[in-house]
């Protein structure tokens, strides 16, 4: 009786993170051009993929889906616009959009704060040094 020579591919949980980062490298090769609204679609599958599998989400994952909330914040968005939309909103186009999110994403990553400090001027005005000589 032959011998079953299967092998078998372990498949890390913890894959989104550096599957974006070789998505950041190469986003034509993944996304078939430079896109943030080709990125959503590209995540978007891969988050149902892993649902229809029943696959339950990763760290990564949930952690991911809290992106949204703090783009919306960062950005003073109330609406219910995807991160997405709201990055391209504030980008000069789709390619720079893409730049941009991973930029943010690595913000979000390292867990800066979403609230930007508003720069007083007023302060800034004050605290200048003359350039007339007194």
């Amino acid at each position: 009786m032959p011998k079953n020579h299967h092998t078998i591919t372990v498949i890390p949980d913890e894959y989104l993170y550096e599957m974006l980062e070789r998505i950041k490298q190469r986003p034509g090769m993944f996304l078939g051009k430079t896109s943030i609204t080709q990125l959503r679609a590209f995540l978007d599958g891969y988050m149902s993929s892993r649902a229809d599998l029943g696959l339950p989400p990763t760290q990564q994952e949930i952690q991911f889906n809290q992106f949204q909330d703090w783009i919306q914040t960062r950005f003073k968005i109330t609406s219910s616009h995807g991160w997405d939309s709201i990055i391209l909103f504030y980008s000069a186009d789709e390619k720079d959009a893409l730049n941009n999110f991973f930029e943010l994403f690595e913000q979000f990553r390292k867990g800066e704060s979403a609230v930007r400090e508003e720069i007083n001027q007023e302060k800034v005005v004050e605290t200048k040094p003359s350039l007339i000589p007194q």
